[in-house]
């Protein structure tokens, strides 16, 4: 399979990284060898963990768990230099306290804040709650909304003033969560940002963009999904993905290339096959079947959208439909194990089923016993053969009236 081209983490605490923990970290490799973030194998495993993911909380909130408080933590303003001042000067930025800013340069004025959609660029240092600088970029580019970046910056630069110089402090939840960024920044570490807004201009018009342009603009909003993936931050990656084809399917007033069109659909069927799998982790069957389909549409035998599929369908207790489409894709691929044993579960569960169904539709005849019952009928309906002797009986008496009525006109 072709690589996804994942790059490796920047040192940019709002850029997507894929070195966290020993588990991430093993993900991360996976990444650049893989056509995109998942490898069938570990579907099995990851079953387990989609129990708890019924609820979802505002998107603000989406992300990593709520990070379990520590008993070597101190208050935000403690530990964050200058910002033990005034309590006046703070704005609780989500009114919950875990998110919080104070102006130390003021701006231009509320007239010249960025919009999103736009593409600013900042000055960013970052540090830790005992003062270690994690993070240093003197021109740090992304597009305000679109969740480039840590939700604490896409959150609090959009209140910023052209040329403000602001401090932020926020806790975990909205920066690395509970896995931390390997090897710098522990897990469920609060960050202090201070941050200067340098510049702010509306984003590059996308039916100019060159084919290029487009591929690589497209390819980093699907690195971004991968990245929320791999934090299990499913709504924030489907938002990435979601993106990511806005920007393929947008139109274009330049000609393309072949190769150049190939790449774009290639990007295109990474970033529906990973829509998929994030909507398949919040159950969200209808959307992941719909995702599947589109990539089948372009590619008939593409592997993980069958196995994806299949899935879905199982999910809904479609046994039937789900094992044709579970054996087209062990076909194309013999040796995969995952495969294999979705298929043996299906199997058993869908003759389960209809032992379940068939025992049923005895009682209702109030047939309890099976001895009377042909083998090869069982699948059928006990009153199928009732219903084709009553339209036959039908078909005869209304033959019988049309004859009647074609003799008395004659006479």
């Amino acid at each position: 399979m072709a690589s996804s081209g994942e790059e490796p983490r920047s040192g940019s605490p709002g850029r997507a990284g894929t070195g966290t923990e020993p588990a991430a970290a093993a993900d991360a490799a996976q990444l650049d060898t893989a056509e995109d973030f998942e490898v069938l194998e570990e579907e099995e495993e990851e079953e387990e963990d989609e129990s708890n993911l019924s609820e979802l909380p505002p998107l603000e909130d989406v992300g990593r768990p709520p990070a379990p408080p520590r008993e070597d933590a101190q208050p935000p303003e403690q530990g964050a230099g200058d910002a033990a001042g005034d309590p006046q000067e703070w704005l609780d930025v989500l009114g919950n306290g875990l998110l919080k800013k104070k102006t130390l340069v003021p701006g231009q004025g509320v007239d010249s804040r960025p919009q999103k959609g736009q593409d600013v660029t900042i000055r960013l240092k970052a540090t830790l709650e005992d003062g270690t600088v994690v993070e240093e970029d003197p021109a740090l580019t992304f597009t305000l909304g679109d969740c480039d970046v840590l939700q604490a910056l896409d959150l609090c630069v959009q209140l910023l003033e052209m040329g403000e110089t602001a401090l932020i402090v926020s806790e975990a939840k909205y920066c690395y969560g509970a896995q931390g960024r390997s090897p710098d920044i522990p897990p469920n570490a609060s960050l202090t940002l201070e941050v200067e807004l340098l510049a702010a201009r509306d984003a590059p018009d996308l039916e100019l963009l060159s084919g290029k342009e487009k591929i690589q603009l497209a390819n980093r909003k699907r690195e971004r999904g991968n990245f929320f993936y791999q934090q299990a931050d499913y709504v924030l990656a489907i938002n990435s993905y979601d993106i990511a084809l806005r920007i393929v399917g947008s139109s274009s007033k330049v000609d393309f290339s072949p190769d150049e069109e190939a790449e774009l659909l290639d990007v295109k069927v990474k970033c529906l096959n990973n829509l998929a799998a994030s909507q398949l982790k919040l159950d969200h069957f209808k959307a992941a079947l719909k995702s599947c389909n589109l990539v089948l549409e372009h590619q008939p035998g593409n592997i993980k959208a069958l196995f994806r599929k299949g899935k879905v369908l199982a999910q809904q207790g479609e046994y039937r439909e789900a094992i044709p489409i579970l054996k087209a894709a062990l076909k194309l691929e013999p040796s995969n194990k995952t495969i294999h044993a979705e298929l043996s579960k299906l199997v058993k569960k869908h003759a389960d089923q209809r032992n379940v169904e068939t025992e049923m539709y005895r009682k209702m005849l109030g047939n309890p016993s099976a001895a009377g019952t042909p083998r090869k009928c069982k699948d059928k309906l006990p009153w199928s053969i009732p219903w084709k002797w009553l339209f036959g009986a039908t078909a005869i008496a209304l033959g019988g009236v049309a004859l009647s009525v074609v003799i008395a006109a004659r006479n």
